[in-house]
Parts: structure tokens; sequence; C-alpha cells
């Protein structure tokens, strides 16, 4: 088998779709000799913010001197994006061997009637917890893929530390129509003893953090009560903070690259969770906070692409993530018009989103991501039509979407590429294919 061929029998489980539960994971990690028990692991929920946290938490932790594994998903450019160790995503070769170790053990799993065939979730989290294991990481930060009680990555059993970094309503379908409900599914990850880490703005959803906690005798650091945050500067080439804890860290200057609001809360989660390890014994010096934190990326979100005209992409993909974006424009970006490129998923909350972003925009691309679950751009343009001040443009092609936009921008105009990651995945790709900006 080689890495294409082995790429496609892992996507190929995907036609099995989302099968919630934890009794085929358990039985792979015995088969694969309980890889999840041999790595230390930091744990993410939520529903926006899981990958940046996990980003500046993984970067941080590397520029102390560990061995650093992150496992997230989806990927934007290369499926290996979604396990790598110090920055290096998985070898392609290294994949394949796992691959091979892995796949009969799935076929044989199939055969029994009680677990049934496995998910291509649940398989890529398999081979992850193994090529982590396998290169005795020091660290493992492990983003959740959806929810948190069932997911494939809850197989994990002594996180070191358990981190929500916040709760709104997305994926009802599976895990509930209320925040009650949806921040139950994120605290599963809370286990017994190992402290927790939330940013959750909402108190209907600490709430039940809270309770959990309790539950499991888990200590729990509130981020928004514990510390105070400081913005010092916001601008498109970065922004600076303080991070001031009375009873623990108090960093001021702090510098991270990614833009918005957002994401200092994000870095401020991050560097609470260091403290936690601090106080564990890990070795973690201030000057690899700050380093890490300016160090860390995160592509898709808010990437500056490109200037004369701005070209920014995010991956506002649900309506807490839309009106992040929103924000952000209007604290951190100056512009005379925006030129929107959009293309979203169907099972969205359309209109909530795009009641929030197509004001702003002066002209509208309406396109299609490249998902099953895609929104028809006809779908989307009768919902945004509420809602638009000028006559939109549908195009199914991203990259044509792109080069429209450029097209139609001026040097002191802004071009936003937004939604789905599948569509800033394939326009970020568009975007690399144009001339110098």
């Amino acid at each position: 088998m080689n890495y294409l061929e082995a790429l496609d029998w892992i996507h190929s489980i995907g036609r099995f779709g989302i099968k919630p539960g934890l009794a085929r994971m358990s039985k792979m990690m015995e088969l694969l000799g309980n890889p999840q028990k041999k790595i230390k692991v930091i744990h993410i929920a939520g529903t926006n913010g899981k990958g940046s946290t996990a980003a500046f938490l993984s970067k941080i932790l590397e520029e102390a001197g560990y061995s650093v594994g992150l496992y997230t998903s989806p990927y934007l450019e290369a499926f290996t994006n979604r396990m790598a160790i110090n920055g290096n995503d998985i070898p392609e070769d290294r994949l394949v061997e796992i691959v091979n170790i892995v796949k009969p053990m799935v076929d044989d799993i199939s055969k029994d009637f009680e677990l049934g065939q496995m998910t291509e979730f649940e398989v890529v989290t398999c081979i992850a917890f193994y090529y982590f294991a396998a290169q005795d990481t020091d660290f493992v930060v492990l983003e959740v893929g959806l929810g948190g009680r069932l997911d494939a990555t809850n197989v994990v059993e002594n996180p070191l530390v358990s981190v929500i970094t916040n709760i709104g309503l997305e994926h009802t379908e599976v895990l509930g129509d209320t925040i009650e409900k949806i921040a139950g599914e994120k605290a599963g990850i809370i286990k017994e003893g190992a402290p927790v880490v939330t940013a959750v703005p909402r108190p209907e959803a600490m709430k039940v953090i809270q309770k959990k906690c309790q539950d499991k005798n888990a200590h729990l650091f509130v981020l928004r009560e514990s510390v105070n945050i400081e913005i010092e500067e916001l601008s498109l080439n970065g922004q600076s903070f303080h991070y001031v804890n009375p009873q623990g860290l108090q960093l001021k200057d702090l510098f991270i690259s990614l833009l918005g609001e957002h994401q200092i809360i994000n870095a401020s989660t991050a560097v609470a969770v260091i403290e936690i390890l601090q106080g564990k014994g890990f070795h973690i010096p201030e000057a690899a906070v700050r380093k890490g934190l300016k160090a860390a990326r995160w592509a898709g979100r808010l990437e500056l692409m490109g200037k004369d005209p701005l070209l920014i992409l995010d991956a506002a993909h649900n309506l807490d993530g839309v009106r992040s974006l929103k924000k952000a424009l209007q604290d951190q970006v100056k512009y005379e018009k925006l030129v929107l490129v959009i293309g979203i998923l169907g099972d969205k909350a359309l209109d909530e989103m795009l009641k929030e972003i197509i004001p702003l925009a002066d002209k509208i691309i309406i396109t299609k991501p490249d998902s099953p679950r895609a929104a028809e751009p006809e779908a989307v343009a009768d919902v945004a039509e509420k809602y638009a001040r000028y006559p939109m443009i549908l195009e199914d092609s991203i990259p044509r979407a792109v080069n429209i936009a450029m097209t139609l921008a001026e040097p002191e105009d802004l071009v936003l590429i937004c939604g789905s990651l599948y569509t800033i995945s394939e326009a970020r790709k568009a975007v690399q294919r144009l001339p110098a900006l």
C-alpha cells in the first residue's frame, strides 16, 4: 500500500458517517496495546477556539524543550497536518506503516455485530494515538472532534488537564438543542481528579461544567474569574496584552500574531493551562511562554494573506465564529469597501450567520465548498438577499470566486473569504496561486 492508497482507504470509511460511542475505540486501543495510556494528554473541547488554543499550547511547550504531539481536525492543506510533532507532520511513509497495522484490526472489528464498522475519525484518532506513543512524545495536545463525551478522543482516561474553550449552538442534531445539553456533552471530557480550564462565558454552560467538576473532584480554573486580561494593542501586525493572575502568573506585554480579540482569550486559556502544568512540576519558563505565543500560527483563522487590497481568510463556520469575525473587522481592520466571498455548509444556522456578515459587504460572491454537506449558492442567496445591499454573484468554483473578488477589489478595499473550513482550504490554495500580492 502506498500513501495515496492509504488515504483512499481512510477516506472510504467516511461513508459510514458519524456514530458516537466509545466501544469501537476502546476495542481498538486494546488491540493496539493501549497507546492512549502511554502519553500525557492535554484534552481540548469547545465550539470554537480549540485549534488556536491547541496551537498556542503546543508551541509554548515546544519552546520549553519538550517533544509535543498535536492532533487537530480537519486539515487545510494536507491530510498529514492532522497529526504533527513539534510542527512536523507525520511522514507519509510512517502513516502508511501505521495504516498497514491498523487496517486488519478495523476489518476484524467491522465483523463484530455489536461493534460494527469504525468511522473515519475513529480510525484517524487510532493512528494518531499509535504514532504519538511510538514516538515517545512528552505531551500530546489533543483536540476533540465532535462534542466530547462520546468523541473518539475521549478514550483518554487520565488527562493532565482538560480544557473547554467555549460553548455555542452547533451540531444540535447530535449534541442537543440547548446550551446546557451541549455543555453536558463537552463536559464529558472531565475526568476524576484531573484539573479543568475553561474560558466559557455563558453562565448556563458554566453551571453544567461546575457541577461536572464537583462530581469528578476536578479543580476548575475559570479564566474569566481568575485572570485579569488587559488588551494593550490590536492591529493587523498582531496583538499585545497583559495576563495577570493575582494568585499566579503575572505576565505583561505578551504578543500574539493571530488576529481578533477572541485569540487573546484563546492565548490566555493556553497560559492558564501552563500555570497548571507548572504546578504539577513541569519546567516551563516565562521565556518559553512568550516565545511560544509569539511564534504560534493557525492557518485560516483571520489569516492575512495579502495587502493592497487586504486579503483575509477566516473559517467562521458557525454563529459564534461569525460574530467574532465581525467584531475583529470592526476593531482591527481599516478598509474602504468589503468584497465578500462566502461558502457555507447546509447544516449551519444560515439565516443567523448571514444576518451578521452580509450587511457589511459592498460586493458579495457566494460560492460552494467541496463537501456533500455544502449549501447550494442559490439557497444561500435566497437567505442572504434579505440582508444584502447590492446584487450578488453566484459562482460554484472557489478559485474562480477568488479571482472575481480580486478583480472587483480596489487597493484600499478588503477581500474577505469566509465560511466552511472546506471553503478556506480550497481558497487558500487558490490565493497561493495568485501573482505576488
